[in-house]
């Protein structure tokens, strides 16, 4: 036996035993049906890693799937290749307690779970992989789209599977989360969709996520086609809010205003709400990017304008230029200057650079001319890839500080908060911060003879 059939048979056991005898009859008859349902999740990237550990931690007996042995032994010991908060916990936790367990056996995987989660961080094969599963399952399999995907995806799916003369329910469920907070995201969504015309589906959906249901998340079922574009536009929406509060700041800076407090006030209107509307935010992440070249390009094959999205990311990638140039101006030009970055993930708590601002900031000061140095936590192993060498990694916010003309806070990391500032002052060659994510206490640091420049602060 393998170990992740030896794993599942003692998740098995651990979900009939517990609390049986004091249980009502109702909730009894609730937990046999999720026993009985045995839940699969297909991927062993970001998004495999992640709905699998979720849902086990519901107390459901999960299996996730993938042919790469090297990487299902890895996980099964806790080893995730990549950094999401509190994550690792849950892993081991699940893992330890049975709930949670790991196979490479893609026939046995499609043969015992009658509901299946497609979280492969691509959509490559997608469709491949749905047919393999159909022609395996001894019973209509359900499978549930967790995958980013473009708009008209599902559809084509199910029409292959007909073509193929097999069966299987689709289920477009797209999830939101970001990176850094992917867990707590996962666990307090603000709704769960379903693209579906199958009832079966919603209810054994529903009985998976029956802790969130239960607290009240709204359920929304709907066509393949809605719910793919909502995770898009989903995407896109919040690329115009940080967009345009990015542009705000940059008028704060010019009519002596607050872009914090401006935020803050903004926030507190419940027609605009505070999240992802703080000045020198960047959009980012994994999917973000793919979602909307994936809008764009759907509207561009229907021949819909969309000026607003094309206007947020026209400004979102041209933050990391407007915070070059802020640099520049208080060093007297960033040619053959030393300049130091505390922070290169696209945001705190994960290892992720995908559309980090601070990648972007450090290429284009080295495109000027510049010499930089840079740390972060995490994140400095995927920076690498992106960067090819251009930057001298630290081992310390310090080490990053040492003899540069001025240091940069590119990433909010609490504990950068923490710093000896009074150390940090005479590591610098000049004391100069230019803090792009206003995380710091400006009005101390000013009182301590920095010259500090936060963003949208006049």
């Amino acid at each position: 036996m393998s170990f992740s059939l030896i794993a599942n048979a003692r998740a098995g056991a651990y979900i009939r035993t517990w609390g049986a005898a004091r249980m009502p009859l109702s909730e009894r008859v609730f937990w046999h049906l999720r026993d009985a349902m045995q839940i699969g999740v297909y991927g062993s990237g970001y998004l495999g890693t992640l709905v699998s550990a979720c849902l086990a931690d519901f107390g459901t007996p999960v299996i996730c799937c993938h042919p790469d042995s090297s990487r299902m032994v890895a996980m099964a010991q806790g080893n995730v290749p990549f950094f999401e908060k509190n994550l690792n916990e849950v892993i081991k936790r699940n893992v330890r307690a049975g709930r949670l367990a790991y196979s490479t056996d893609m026939e046995a995987f499609a043969r015992r779970a009658s509901v299946i989660f497609l979280a492969e961080d691509s959509a490559q094969h997608l469709a491949d992989h749905v047919l393999r599963i159909a022609r395996l399952a001894p019973k209509l399999p359900i499978l549930s789209v967790v995958t980013p995907v473009p708009v008209g995806t599902a559809s084509g799916i199910e029409r292959r599977v007909a073509e193929a003369g097999l069966k299987a329910t689709l289920v477009s469920q797209p999830i939101f989360f970001t990176p850094g907070c992917a867990v707590e995201d996962f666990n307090w969504p603000d709704r769960i969709i379903l693209g579906t015309a199958s009832n079966e589906a919603v209810l054994a959906i529903k009985q998976i996520f029956h802790p969130l249901v239960m607290r009240g998340v709204p359920v929304i079922v709907t066509n393949h086609e809605t719910a793919e574009l909502i995770r898009e536009s989903a995407t896109a929406f919040v690329a115009t809010k940080i967009s345009f509060i990015n542009e705000l700041s940059n008028l704060c800076e010019r009519v002596n205003a607050d872009a914090v407090s401006l935020s803050l006030a903004l926030g507190l209107d419940k027609k605009i709400a505070p999240r992802c509307l703080q000045p020198g935010a960047a959009m980012g992440g994994l999917f973000a990017e793919s979602d909307m070249d994936s809008l764009a390009e759907l509207a561009r094959e229907k021949g819909v304008s969309l000026k607003v999205l094309s206007a947020a990311r026209e400004v979102n990638f041209s933050l990391a230029d407007r915070l070059v140039d802020k640099i520049s101006g208080m060093v007297d030009s960033v040619q053959n200057k030393d300049v130091g970055i505390l922070g290169l993930a696209f945001k705190p708590n994960t290892n992720s650079v995908a559309g980090s601002s601070s990648v972007r900031l450090a290429q284009g000061l080295i495109a000027k001319g510049a010499r930089v140095r840079a740390y972060d936590p995490v994140a400095i192993p995927e920076a690498r890839l992106e960067l090819n060498g251009a930057v001298n990694y630290c081992e310390s916010a310090y080490a990053a500080a040492e003899g540069v003309d001025a240091l940069v806070v590119g990433t909010g990391w609490p504990e950068f908060r923490a710093l000896d500032f009074d150390r940090i002052k005479h590591l610098l060659k000049r004391p100069i911060i230019v803090d792009t994510k206003n995380l710091l206490d400006s009005v101390r640091l000013r009182a301590m003879g920095f010259e500090y420049a936060g963003v949208g602060r006049g």
